[in-house]
């Protein structure tokens, strides 16, 4: 990655220095702690500058509006405490003149401006792009004495330069003398703009992509722990049958045992050899034989009560192996943002492009083809987009698209090239041997309270690839 080098500042400054003498600031806001974002007009024009103190993409540039939705900048309800100081004592003064001290990557911003007696006051906004230490400071030029920063300096943290209201500003030790350049320095504001919009946008695409993944993989961890033990269990009760086998053989030897016995010797019809039962010496062979009945009885509730609850776990396990694939499959924020309600329901849904939304279209011999990226597209496909006669395509016991062609008569070499596609975007993409079923919209159907983009479906037909 390219640092914002003393260097790069100075070519920044001398670009923008005419614009920015004289110019009023209008309005500031603060995204993030490390975000600002000031709106500043001269000359009858307002343009954004935007100040980066993050240690990673710590810069300065002038926004376009392509490059501040990259940024996904985001104004919070409440400002911080630094934004509403910084409003207090800027908005609608005036700067007065731009210096960036020799060779330092700092910018200073003198501002001129009133205090609450109406006295003209000046103040210095010094701006440092220093790595892990990069920071904003207001401070009175003419007492030196800081009103604020965008994060306090104790002395736990450094003993030579403290930094918090109320303390004097003085520059960092170890002045350079020389300008510092990393070996590649901006040449103007847009190659600045444009290169750290990129960064910052793939920073928070994979920053959100690696969050949402864990999320999803927790969950899944949970649900394939818990279907295990329920498959443990089955395996227990699968044994079951033999206390209906055990009160049955008691029953047909009633009147050839005697009562409150410790065992019973017996013939097992079912498995053809002879065995013995243990019982209850305390109560008769007809109760023993009743008890073994409430225990087949029993298990058999038990049995049918696990087998629900374990193909329901199957079934969520599914879907949430499908929203994998779509996280692997996405490419952008908008992308990641579409799939968020389904892994934290409880968050409040963000407004995604109507573009966002589409699912990918292809056109071959005049017939349209439909693939969804993920389940909000798949599920938009079959609701919306399918008649009766379309064909759908899947492939079979594994995560994928769903796929929709769209045509009166498709041809032999028309449906390969569907189940092709569905084979493309799947799991089973890179599997040399893949099942794709394919059938009529008309025969698929929803389940009520299913999960999004889950059908089930008949009269299919198989492509082995």
């Amino acid at each position: 990655m390219i640092n914002f080098d003393s260097l790069s500042l100075k070519n920044w400054i001398e670009e923008n220095l005419e614009f920015l003498s004289g110019a009023r600031i209008q309005k500031i806001q603060q995204p993030t702690r490390r975000d600002f974002v000031f709106s500043v007009r001269n000359n009858g024009e307002t343009r954004k500058l935007y100040i980066n103190i993050n240690p990673e993409f710590h810069h300065i540039c002038f926004m376009s509006k392509e490059n501040e939705e990259k940024r996904l900048i985001e104004i919070p309800q409440k400002p911080p405490m630094f934004c509403m100081l910084l409003r207090k004592y800027l908005e609608n003064s005036r700067i007065s003149k731009v210096l960036q001290p020799p060779y330092e990557r700092i910018i200073e911003f003198y501002i001129e401006t009133f205090n609450e007696l109406s006295e003209k006051i000046y103040l210095c906004l010094a701006v440092e792009f220093m790595g892990k230490h990069s920071n904003m400071v207001l401070y009175n030029y003419d007492t030196n004495m800081i009103l604020g920063c965008a994060h306090n300096v104790g002395a736990e943290k450094s003993r030579e330069r403290e930094m918090a209201g109320g303390l004097p500003y003085v520059y960092p030790s170890g002045r350079p003398t020389q300008w510092y350049s990393t070996g590649h320095s901006f040449n103007n504001n847009s190659e600045i703009d444009n290169y750290y919009a990129e960064c910052i946008y793939d920073d928070k695409f994979k920053k959100l992509k690696d969050r949402l993944k864990q999320i999803l993989n927790r969950k899944l961890k949970k649900d394939r722990s818990s279907l295990n033990k329920m498959l443990y269990k089955l395996e227990k009760e699968v044994e079951s049958d033999k206390y209906r086998l055990y009160g049955d053989l008691i029953m047909a030897n009633l009147y050839n045992n005697k009562d409150y016995s410790k065992f019973i010797r017996v013939f097992d019809y079912e498995n053809n050899k002879e065995i013995t039962i243990d019982l209850d010496e305390t109560i008769t062979l007809k109760e023993n034989a009743n008890k073994f009945y409430k225990l087949y009885n029993k298990a058999k509730t038990s049995l049918n009560k696990l087998s629900e609850l374990s193909n329901d776990l199957k079934e969520q396990i599914n879907y949430y192996e499908q929203i994998q694939y779509s996280l692997d499959l996405a490419k952008s924020i908008e992308d990641l943002l579409e799939i968020k309600p389904e892994i934290e329901p409880e968050e409040v849904k963000k407004t995604v492009k109507k573009s966002a939304l589409e699912p990918l279209e292809f056109e071959i011999d005049g017939a349209k083809i439909y693939v969804g990226r993920n389940n909000k597209q798949n599920d938009f496909i079959v609701s919306k987009l399918s008649r009766d006669e379309d064909l759908w395509f899947h492939t079979k016991d594994c995560a994928g698209s769903h796929v929709l062609l769209r045509t009166e008569n498709p041809s032999d070499e028309l449906i390969l090239k569907c189940a092709e596609l569905a084979k493309e975007y799947s799991k089973g993409s890179n599997s040399s041997k893949v099942g794709v079923i394919y059938t009529k919209r008309k025969y698929l159907k929803k389940p009520p309270k299913a999960n999004l983009g889950y059908v089930i479906y008949k009269n299919e037909r198989e492509i082995i690839l």
